[in-house]
């Protein structure tokens, strides 16, 4: 289900603040180039401490999801941003890519509608969520 259909407010992240952050701009660079679906960036700051956005992305299938994880982890560390964590690799239903200022959750279609993060971390705030399709 993308998240407009599941009622959550989705705009485009061309006038984001992408540009101002180098490490959210190259996850959702990464993302774009390895074609995941449904890319939607939710922006954390004054919500909580844990980074400054979460992305959300879905993939096709498990070995998609898996290699848009592993890539993800080597471009940031190539640009100097340290090396992620990443959890679920073994699986790849959802993987969590913890990219520090940026955590990146990369699921199957089906359990990323089954978990509806979008709706868990977006609700009440018209401006939360900003997506790309």
């Amino acid at each position: 289900m993308s998240p407009a259909r599941a009622g959550v407010p989705v705009t485009d992240t061309s006038s984001s603040p992408a540009e101002t952050d180098p490490l959210h701009a190259l996850v959702l660079g990464s993302l774009d180039e390895d074609q995941a679906q449904d890319v939607v960036s939710i922006p954390l700051q004054g919500k909580s401490s844990i980074a400054d956005h979460m992305v959300i992305a879905t993939g096709r299938s498990t070995r998609q999801v898996a290699s848009m994880a592993v890539k993800l982890a080597e471009r940031v560390k190539k640009a100097g941003h340290g090396a992620p964590r990443i959890e679920g690799l073994p699986a790849a239903d959802w993987v969590l890519v913890d990219a520090g200022d940026v955590v990146v959750h990369l699921f199957r279609p089906e359990v990323r509608g089954f978990y509806n993060l979008e709706r868990m971390w977006g609700f009440g705030d018209e401006a939360a969520v900003a997506g790309q399709a």
